[in-house]
């Protein structure tokens, strides 16, 4: 169950139409997930400084159980990462950063229960 928060001071306006569907579409393909799983929450117009600047920026946290884990996962899940945020943002990569956490199913509460027991 993959959560994905992208926090960025760009104005809605300047979003592109979509934009909540579109990460959910290619979080289930990068992170090898159901999209009926996946979970996206889109901030934007946020005051915001990346490394010293308020340029326009983002930041995405990716969280999911079992797929975020170890540096070598979460390099190809960034690269992957920023081609669509790239594309979807207009930002360059130096405007862009990505964090990531792994989660265990205890974690989660779903259904009055939490993961594990699901």
């Amino acid at each position: 169950m993959p959560f994905v928060e992208l926090e960025t001071n760009l104005p809605a306006e300047r979003l592109p139409p979509g934009l909540a569907q579109t990460l959910c579409a290619a979080t289930a393909d990068i992170l090898g997930k159901p999209a009926e799983r996946v979970n996206v929450t889109v901030r934007s117009g946020l005051p915001m400084v990346l490394s010293g600047s308020a340029e326009p920026c983002a930041q995405l946290v990716v969280s999911s159980i079992g797929v975020v884990g170890t540096a070598e996962q979460n390099q190809r899940h960034s690269a992957r990462f920023f081609d669509v945020l790239t594309a979807q943002l207009g930002l360059g990569p130096e405007r862009i950063v990505i964090r990531f956490y792994p989660l265990e199913p205890w974690q989660i509460g779903k259904n009055r229960t939490v993961m594990t027991f699901l």
